[in-house]
């Protein structure tokens, strides 16, 4: 299990672990469980440049077709191709085996400490 207070996380639920200048980017269990089941993943090709603080992809739902946000700006050097073929491990794995991206950059969106992200969403996180 990963120590979700090692990650960083924005306002628009996403998460962030960084190594190094390269950010695997995931969505936390807070907006997995607003989203309901997961279904379908489009995510940005390796390779694309990305800007923090911009739609970069959409996960969609049984429920609602959410839109992913890239944390920092730079390129994407990896996708979860996993996903192609199971994207429920979305819902059943957020922080782990259910990332979606990583990015090589610096660049980023305001973020938040875990606490700071709790309170966010009213201790639902």
């Amino acid at each position: 299990m990963t120590d979700l207070t090692t990650l960083s996380y924005t306002a628009e639920h996403e998460w962030i672990a960084r190594d190094g200048d390269v950010a695997t980017v995931g969505i936390t269990d807070f907006a997995a469980d607003k989203l309901g089941d997961v279904v379908f993943v489009d995510l940005p090709a390796v390779g694309t440049a990305v800007t923090a603080g911009d739609v970069c992809g959409e996960i969609e739902s049984t429920k609602s077709v959410g839109e992913l946000y890239s944390p920092i700006t730079g390129e994407v050097v990896e996708v979860n191709t996993a996903l192609d073929d199971d994207p429920s491990v979305i819902n059943s794995d957020p922080f782990g085996a259910g990332w979606l991206v990583k990015i090589r950059g610096t660049e980023s969106t305001p973020l938040l400490d875990r606490a700071a992200y709790e309170a966010l969403t009213d201790g639902d996180a």
